[in-house]
């Protein structure tokens, strides 16, 4: 073969190269848009995103208070470990800005006033003076709040998104996650089979 020919073919390849990088990342947009429409299809919930935290140890809590929150004359006491310790325990991630979180937020109420459950808040990104108005607009249903300003323990928590809840049993394991607001049919249907289970003696 001459030289020539060589280079020729050389040239050739480095040309077919050049065109599989270049569809490369078309391969892949179509390869994930396969995967989604088939999550879509198979009729699963997309929010339905499983935590690799469930059955663990629930990360630690040691978060400032959001200063100016009262309840009943008196400070609303800051999130920590021992805030929850020894309960059963809903942990919500939340924010002022997040219109979810407005939207469940009828839900959470009516959770707090459940005395099989201590509901608290993870305060993220948020500014203090904004979720302050947020709870004193539309009522605090939390019994501890800690502030998230930099999102370091959502991160911990493997937040997805806001809002996301956590039920946390009093040994501290978490046993369920919701991705997303409550709503009155993921209440019935999820979070209160999965209280009932953590209060069965048998769980």
């Amino acid at each position: 073969m001459s030289e020539d020919t060589h280079e020729e073919a050389a040239a050739a390849a480095s040309g077919r190269r050049r065109r599989l990088i270049a569809f490369l990342p078309l391969v892949l947009f179509v390869a994930l848009a396969g995967v989604f429409l088939y999550q879509l299809g198979s009729g699963k919930d997309a929010s339905e995103i499983p935590s690799v935290l469930i059955g663990t140890k629930a990360p630690s809590l040691s978060l400032q208070p959001l200063e100016g929150l009262m309840a009943d004359g008196a400070p609303v006491p800051a999130l920590t470990d021992a805030e929850i310790k020894g309960k059963l325990a809903l942990v919500n991630v939340w924010a002022s800005w997040c219109v979810p979180c407005r939207q469940e937020h009828p839900v959470l109420l009516e959770l707090s006033r459940d005395p099989r459950i201590k509901l608290v808040g993870i305060n993220y990104k948020d500014k203090n003076d904004n979720a302050l108005r947020f709870l004193g607009e539309l009522g605090n249903p939390f019994a501890a709040v800690g502030i998230d300003p930099a999102g370091k323990s959502a991160i911990d928590w493997g937040v997805y998104g806001i809002p996301e809840t956590y039920l946390v049993a009093p040994d501290g394991e978490i046993l369920f996650k919701q991705i997303g607001p409550f709503t009155v049919e993921s209440l019935r249907d999820k979070l209160l089979p999965a209280i009932e289970k953590a209060m069965s003696p048998t769980s």
